[in-house]
Formats: C-alpha cells, structure tokens, sequence
C-alpha cells in the first residue's frame, strides 16, 4: 500500500481516550446527504479504520476498499487487541476513542467496526470535530458465505458515500480473458472465478448495465457466436445473429435490452443490434464495403454509439446515431504522428471515452473530452491498451506489459496513481461491471 503512512504506535498510547457520541448523527442513508461532514475534493483526508478485538477480515477489506478508492490517506495502524487497544472487561462499555490522538496522527476520519445488535455496528467518527458523524446496522453473512466479500465490499461504498457524497466502487467486478477463458475478479483482485470451461475459447466480456448477464463470443466451428451467461444460474442463450459468422465486441445499451456487436464476413466487419429482451430484431447499422467496423460502445444516455472504423485507412474512433445515422469521425487523430485507435469506451458519465492509439507503435491510453473534442495521452510506459471504466467514471482498468507480461491495472485518471490487478496468467480485454447491488445499511436511532 504505497501511499499509506505507516505509524508505529504502541498498543498503550491507544488507551485512556475520550468519545463524544453525538445523538444526531444520521439520516437515512438512501436520502444520499452527507451531515456536518466537510470534504474538499482533490484532497486526501485522512482516514483511520479503528482496531478491534474482532473482524479482522472485515476490517482488512473495508481498509483496502477505503484506500483504493483514492479519496483518503489511510492510516496504517499495528495490530491491537480490544476497540482501541485495550479489551474491556466482562460487562463493562468499551474504552473511549482517542480523538486528540488520532487528530496528532493525521486522521480527518476513523472508521469503527464492531459487533452489534442485528449486524455490524458501522460507524463513522468526526476526529477533527470530536464526533460521531454516520452510525448504522449492517447485516453480514458469515465470513465463510460466498456473498460475505460482495457485502464488505458495499460496506466500503457507503463509508465512502457518507463523506463525498456519492458511492465507492468496491462493490464491483472485472471480468477478462486468460487462457482463453472469461473470469470474474473483485475489484480488489481477490478471488478469481471462472465462467467459461477450459474447452471453450472465449473472447470480448461485457457486462449487462445490471450485473446480472455477462455477454461474450464463444468460438467454435470456424465461427463466433455471441452467449449470454445468467451469472447466478449459469444459464446460457445464444444472440440471434443470423448466420455462422464470427461476431465479436458485444455492448450492451443503457437500458441492457439491446446488445450491439460487430459481425465479419468475406466483405468486411459490420456493427449490428439486437434486441436480448425479445431475441429478436436484427439491424445492420454499419455498411463497411471492405472496410472494417466493431468494437461499439452506447453512450450513457443510449443515443449514440462510438465505434472503430477503418473507412479512412488506419483504425479511428468513430461515432452515429443509435439507429446508425450520423455516422461522423469522434475523436480528431493526427497524421504520421500517432497510428491506429482502437477499444473505445464511453464514460458513465457521458463526458469522455477513452480508448487506445499506437504512439512510437505502441499503444497508449487517450481521454477524449466530448464535448469539446480535445485529447489528452494518459499513459506512457510500456504497452497500454483495452481500458474500461469503473462504475465512478474516475477509474480506468487496463491492460499494460509494464510489470513484463500482460496484467491489469488501474488508474485514478484525475491523480495517476494507479495499483495491479495481479493474476495467474496474462489478461485481456478487461471490462468493468456497474456497481452490483445496493447497501444494506440501516441507520440506527
């Protein structure tokens, strides 16, 4: 964790505090307001998870999701026994927290997790106040449930929603290709899941807006054919994409009830759309006359599509209408000094897409701002290409040789501090899911 500070404490300097347990401290969390909490953006406050004398494993996800959402400097604390330091005896409330402590050390923040009626007692404490901002109930799976990670991790995001405002991003997934095969990873690079067999060659995951369905090309048979896993069932259907063609870079629309992809034939590369809701109604969007055309990606409000074209030569991201109309270059490319675009993707917030240009042949990462059509180079070392955006619209994840072989990474775009997805085998053509499910969390009185 390179940016954290590591502070040597000793277990006895974290007994004796004092805790000023406000009592109106919340609102209802689906309200989305912050309460007396001040936060500047493009400032790193600092945040301290509070030791306890239990959950660990809650507290090291809760800490890694805090840290990874690039909004606080978290203060690394040794391990200790007890709440904060010390265990109380049998009967008796536990010590106070340390507010002039914790204010020496740096913290803006401090999370407290501990054991509660009904769940997980969640608190967020106002060090620089001396108080209890946010408090509520969680209830949580045993740390053996297979759905114990996915709920820490939403945990994470409503800490984080109570300070900025809006939610985190650790309760999200990646899915990616190694070995031929798709797999799942949660956000933070733990535990890696298999979705295809390791018969089957697979290429071009993507994500249904409600993380539900994953779409991918299935090869076989000298062709593709587009599937769409159920991810809780394992159920599969195959797209109607009439005929035995290869059809790759599946997409889906905001509204996850058409899917565009692109189809390649002895004349060319193609975008089509397809409606997944009623597995039907094919439409050809695209007229390539030999030139190439795929890789689709709807903008946040379903109206347009960017998409890979080589209509003028090289590979350029292009954009049209939903329907195929207004078919018109996106983002402006210079002449013998960059190559190739490839791998666009709109940004949830619909202002930006990024994809990756050849630059010295090799590929680097570009940000095109839309509406005013500038581009800005994000990345330089080593190999970089096949972005995808976390459901924050401030996270890249990307494929990059920079560490020697093919792994992910991901970038905060507004900072560059940026983090490896450490895996197996080489990945590619990552995709990033929205958030999965809302936060359980309920205020206390």
């Amino acid at each position: 964790m390179t940016s954290a500070r590591i502070l040597l404490l000793a277990t006895a300097a974290l007994c004796g505090g004092r805790i000023l347990l406000a009592q109106d401290t919340t609102k209802t969390l689906d309200q989305g307001v912050r309460v007396g909490i001040t936060y500047t953006p493009g400032v790193r406050p600092g945040m301290v998870v509070i030791p306890g004398a239990s959950l660990d494993s809650l507290r090291a996800i809760v800490q890694r999701d805090l840290d990874y959402s690039d909004r606080f400097e978290l203060l690394v604390l040794p391990p200790a026994t007890g709440r904060f330091g010390e265990t109380p005896a049998p009967g008796l409330a536990p010590p106070p927290l340390n507010y002039q402590l914790y204010r020496t050390l740096g913290a803006n923040y401090g999370v407290e997790l501990a054991a509660g009626p009904g769940g997980i007692l969640v608190r967020l404490h106002d060090v620089t106040a001396g108080t209890v901002r946010r408090e509520a109930t969680v209830p949580l799976p045993d740390p053996s449930d297979p759905g114990f990670r996915l709920a820490a991790h939403r945990v994470s995001d409503e800490i984080v929603r109570w300070v900025i405002g809006t939610p985190g991003i650790a309760a999200s997934r990646l899915a990616y290709v190694q070995d031929r095969r798709v797999w799942l990873i949660d956000s933070d690079g733990a535990n890696p899941t298999p979705v295809t067999t390791a018969t089957e060659e697979a290429l071009s995951p993507a994500w249904s807006p409600d993380g539900r369905r994953l779409a991918f090309t299935l090869l076989g048979g000298g062709h593709g054919s587009i599937v769409l896993a159920d991810l809780a069932t394992g159920a599969r259907t195959t797209v109607p994409t009439t005929g035995s063609f290869l059809n790759i870079t599946p997409s889906f629309s905001p509204d996850g009830r058409t899917l565009a992809y692109a189809r390649s034939s002895e004349d060319g590369t193609d975008i089509y759309t397809a409606d997944v809701a009623e597995s039907c109604c094919v439409q050809r969007l695209t007229v390539g006359r030999y030139a190439d055309n795929l890789s689709p990606t709807f903008a946040p409000d379903g109206r347009r599509i960017a998409f890979v074209s080589t209509r003028a030569g090289l590979p350029q991201i292009y954009a049209m209408a939903a329907d195929g109309t207004d078919q018109e270059l996106l983002a402006p490319f210079d002449y013998g000094v960059s190559g190739s675009s490839n791998a666009p993707e709109w940004s949830p917030d619909g202002a930006r897409v990024v994809f990756h240009r050849e630059v010295m042949r090799d590929p680097q990462l570009f940000l095109l701002d839309v509406a005013g059509g500038r581009v800005r180079q994000l990345t330089s070392a080593g190999r970089n290409e096949d972005a995808t955006w976390a459901p924050d619209g401030r996270h890249l994840a990307f494929v990059s040789d920079r560490s020697g072989r093919r792994q992910m990474w991901v970038i905060d775009v507004e900072t560059g501090r940026i983090r490896q997805i450490g895996t197996s085998g080489a990945a590619r053509l990552p995709s990033w899911s929205r958030r999965l499910g809302a936060a359980s969390l309920t205020t206390n009185p």
